[in-house]
């Protein structure tokens, strides 16, 4: 990588990194901000992977768009009401587009709604459950730690395969170096300090939160990486420059947040 586009790619991810740090530190209304900021530029990237936006698919679109930022804002009952009017709308609209893919169009739509929808809005409720953004942002560290220290350990020593099929140049020393990563962030925190991030000092949650993390991180990527293999596309669009699309950039985050949901509820 030349030195133009390594600072292109430091400067764009250094705009990300900040915009999501600035999110976090405004409490849950700064979560949801975020959730539907990136709802809305996930389901239009998405909807482009299997289709050339026109004048056609406009509706459709607007449709799985405004489903999904209502799945996002479920903290408010009237949101799951509107997600309801919205699925009926667009079940009639396909009976007007004339497609000769109705079923497909159909799953696509439902699927952008829930993959991008349901994972931020369930990001949303963890903030309100808990009282702390301080949460979803160690969630976020957590996520960026384990990708780079997969990068270093996988690109120095890595050999054997983690999913070759899908990801070839994933490495069980890969995953494994991520995993070691954030156990040395989840010990430092713990113990030198205290309350951090809203979290109780207790060795054992602080590790097996940094290991949930990692697993689920892995297979939100993979699961992005089997999407984009099957339509023969390196990055899932080019938003974010150096980076890739949006979805290159959430796609951890969305495995991540349902986990960690249902992590926190059972605590």
């Amino acid at each position: 990588m030349n030195t133009k586009k390594l600072l292109t790619r430091a400067v764009s991810g250094a705009v990300y990194v900040a915009l999501i740090v600035i999110a976090m530190l405004c409490g849950t209304p700064g979560v949801m901000a975020l959730a539907v900021l990136f709802c809305i530029l996930g389901v239009i990237e998405f909807e482009k992977l299997y289709h050339a936006l026109s004048t056609q698919r406009l509706l459709p679109i607007v449709l799985d768009v405004i489903g999904a930022v209502c799945l996002c804002l479920c903290i408010y009952p009237i949101a799951a009401l509107m997600w309801i009017t919205v699925l009926l709308m667009r079940f009639v609209t396909e009976l007007y587009l004339k497609s000769d893919t109705p079923l497909i169009d159909v799953c696509r739509s439902l699927m952008a709604q829930i993959y991008l929808g349901l994972p931020l809005g369930l990001m949303v409720l963890l903030s309100d459950f808990t009282g702390s953004s301080m949460i979803v942002l160690l969630l976020f560290i957590f996520i960026w730690l384990n990708d780079t220290g997969a990068f270093l350990v996988g690109s120095a020593i890595g050999r054997r395969k983690l999913f070759e099929r899908i990801s070839p140049n994933k490495s069980w020393e890969g995953f494994f170096g991520g995993l070691c990563f954030n156990f040395i962030l989840a010990v430092i925190l713990c113990l030198s300090c205290p309350g951090a991030f809203d979290m109780p000092s207790y060795m054992p949650l602080w590790l097996f939160l940094a290991a949930l993390v990692t697993v689920f991180s892995t297979w939100g990527d993979l699961f992005e990486s089997l999407l984009k293999r099957s339509l023969h596309i390196k990055d899932s669009g080019n938003l974010i420059p150096g980076h890739g699309g949006i979805l290159d950039r959430i796609d951890s985050l969305l495995f991540v947040m349902p986990a960690a949901y249902i992590f926190f509820h059972l605590l």
